[in-house]
């Protein structure tokens, strides 16, 4: 929900929530944000959601911009659902944001038509890279990452690999078991673009 890249003019005047804007550099990029209405609403869920979860040992609210996580990984199993009910309780007065499930994690996201399939698919538009003779490769090891798994596979643009050390269904056209088969896997990619370059 928070892509910036390079400055194209076609892109911020076909996007109503892309914006012209400067780096820290002062380079002129383009900012794209679908869901910059919802910061204040968000900003205030993040507030009650640290206030109501302090109390219980191991949990963490994470400030993510545009949504919140509410990681209960480390916290006891016998209280897994005192954490759930009170996100729950806090979000029942927000209509307009929704609660999705992760690993050992509560996300609380805007209700917007938005996802990481539409972000993968704004990306290669954007970048110029919706074409032949582009491979897009996607690792991701969440469910929210499926979309972006199966946007690449129906298009046939690209590759989803999912990261996982147990085999599960997928979207994904590949796997990987952890971030050292994922930075092999690179390492392995990047010296073949060498070796053909070389030639």
């Amino acid at each position: 929900m928070d892509i910036i890249g390079p400055s194209r003019q076609s892109i911020s005047d076909n996007h109503p929530d892309c914006i012209s804007s400067a780096d820290k550099q002062g380079v002129e990029v383009n900012l794209f944000q679908p869901a910059a209405e919802f910061l204040p609403l968000i900003n205030e869920v993040l507030g009650l959601l640290m206030e109501c979860t302090e109390d219980i040992e191991g949990a963490t609210v994470e400030n993510n911009k545009f949504c919140v996580s509410v990681h209960y990984r480390n916290v006891d199993e016998e209280s897994w659902q005192i954490v759930g009910q009170r996100v729950y309780d806090v979000l029942k007065e927000y209509p307009r944001l929704r609660l999705t499930h992760g690993r050992k994690v509560l996300e609380v996201r805007p209700v917007i038509d938005w996802d990481k399939g539409k972000a993968v698919t704004f990306l290669l538009e954007s970048l110029g890279l919706n074409c032949d003779d582009v491979l897009a490769i996607y690792v991701g090891d969440d469910r929210t990452d499926e979309d972006a798994f199966k946007v690449l596979k129906e298009a046939n643009k690209g590759c989803g690999i999912l990261l996982s050390r147990a085999p599960k269904e997928s979207n994904a056209i590949y796997s990987l078991r952890d971030p050292s088969e994922v930075m092999e896997f690179l390492t392995s990619l990047a010296e073949w673009k060498s070796s053909i370059q070389a030639r």
